[in-house]
């Protein structure tokens, strides 16, 4: 099953009172360097600073009020835990999130901070979330492979063509491929050539190798800096989408998304962690075929920078 136009579009709907609309910034002289005219869709300037709140309330928004009574549970290094806390707590919901025992602190307190319970592991984060889901009979809120929460990050893709009405492309991070999955979707059921690119690190591909095998791929580790960009396989419905929607998935290295992240500081002046750099990584790169004078929109997903990682890019 695949989303449609309209799934996004009552997604937008009965989430608008709840999240923000975010800008689109061009970036004049960084574009002029690609030979494109660059644009920047700054969901970083999201609630709890990332793109994760749209889907989490379309999903929260649209449930049976008797499982959202129950409590949720999901999984998340870190984004998806503090919006599906914040989103909870402001629907009168609990909310218990799985996070690696090697998730960014800053991102552990903001979880709790938003009125979330956090349950560290060293071992599966899937596995964990799945045995709390039996044990205290909680409804599960997946992270990306479910199509209410896509859809939700589909609205990304409805702002952006009103800001951007001529795009050329749209390049999106990925991860576990919900936000590319709507973004693509609300894209290419309005302006089928417009192109959509996704980035996603060489040390965490789970949607290329997704692509190249042609089902959803399990990583035995990731290893990249860009932790929201990490989960270890893709899913079902996401990769049906990224197969049907996407244009092509490139990878860039922890080195290329660090170089992106100081150029977003110091000529951008966006604060984005290395996930929400990893589009213009792929454009700085040279991964991305960029025509002359194309009107690109890159989306900066996430601006929850942890300080130690700072200090390392510095």
């Amino acid at each position: 099953m695949l989303l449609e136009l309209a799934d996004i579009e009552r997604a937008r709907a009965r989430t608008g009172g709840r999240v923000h609309a975010t800008p689109v910034m061009p970036s004049t002289t960084v574009g002029d360097e690609l030979g494109v005219r660059l644009h920047l869709k700054a969901e970083l300037f999201q609630k709890t600073g990332s793109f994760k709140p749209r889907g989490v309330f379309n999903k929260l928004l649209s449930m049976d009020p008797a499982d959202l009574a129950r409590g949720l549970v999901s999984l998340s290094a870190g984004n998806h835990a503090a919006a599906l806390a914040y989103g909870a707590t402001a629907m009168g919901a609990t909310a218990t999130i799985v996070m690696p025992a090697s998730a960014m602190p800053s991102k552990v307190e903001a979880t709790r901070r938003y009125g979330g319970e956090v349950v560290q592991t060293s071992g599966s984060l899937l596995d964990t979330c799945l045995a709390l889901q039996k044990e205290r009979d909680l409804t599960l809120v997946h992270p990306f492979d479910d199509l209410a929460v896509m859809a939700g990050q589909g609205t990304v893709g409805l702002e952006l063509l009103e800001q951007v009405p001529d795009v050329s492309m749209v390049v999106v991070p990925v991860g576990g491929g919900g936000l590319i999955s709507g973004i693509a979707a609300a894209v290419k059921l309005q302006h089928p050539s417009v192109r959509v690119v996704g980035v996603e690190p060489e040390g965490a591909d789970a949607m290329s190798r997704s692509l190249d095998q042609g089902t959803p791929a399990h990583l035995d580790k990731v290893d990249t800096i860009a932790d929201g960009l990490a989960p270890p396989f893709a899913g079902e419905h996401t990769l049906r989408h990224v197969q049907s929607f996407a244009d092509e998935v490139v990878r860039v290295t922890d080195r290329e998304i660090a170089d992106a992240v100081l150029v977003l500081i110091q000529r951008c002046k966006l604060g984005a962690e290395p996930s929400g750099a990893a589009s213009l990584a792929a454009l700085l790169s040279g991964k991305v075929s960029l025509p002359a004078g194309a009107k690109v929109v890159c989306v900066v997903s996430g601006g929850n920078l942890e300080s130690s990682v700072l200090k390392q890019l510095l």
